[in-house]
């Protein structure tokens, strides 16, 4: 269990992110046209996986619009945003943002993302959102970054992230 703060608030995830070096957890989340994509379906691809609460703060809509244009062009890559938020909710904020280098997923319909990543928030206001995090996978499914954000509240530090892709 990872110890985390929201607006100074202490808060608990559900685990830890998996460890770098080690085979990334597979998953299964919806997408914005309501089916689902799975880890596996991604394989031969780098991945950034910027984790968040929701679309619909600040910050989250900041990392996205961040990485819409950071990723754009880079081979081989993808980038997931994956909330809890709505396929429908997220859709709308990708056509109202113009975001197109994005590919936004929710883990609405069941817990094994949140659990298996260790990053579910098991308690305070935001219990059962993700916390902020990135992690990067490489082509092969092995996790090469973690980064937990440790303020809710407050923006990742892209950079390495961006740097392994």
């Amino acid at each position: 269990m990872a110890k985390i703060t929201l607006r100074g608030n202490p808060v608990n995830t559900s685990g830890n992110l998996p460890a770098v070096g080690s085979k990334a957890p597979d998953f299964s989340l919806v997408k914005g046209d309501l089916s689902n994509l799975t880890l596996s379906e991604l394989k031969g691809k780098k991945l950034l996986l910027s984790i968040s609460p929701s679309l619909d703060t600040g910050i989250c809509a900041t990392s996205v619009r961040k990485f819409n244009v950071s990723a754009a062009g880079k081979e081989n890559v993808v980038v997931l945003a994956i909330t809890k938020d709505l396929p429908f909710a997220s859709s709308r904020f990708c056509t109202t943002e113009g975001i197109t280098n994005v590919v936004t997923l929710s883990g609405f319909r069941d817990t094994a993302f949140g659990k298996a990543y260790g990053i579910e928030i098991v308690d305070g206001g935001f219990a059962g959102l993700y916390a902020r995090c990135l992690v990067v996978v490489d082509e092969n499914g092995i996790v090469k970054y973690t980064q937990l954000v440790p303020e809710i509240a407050q923006e990742a530090d892209y950079e390495p992230a961006l740097a392994l892709l």
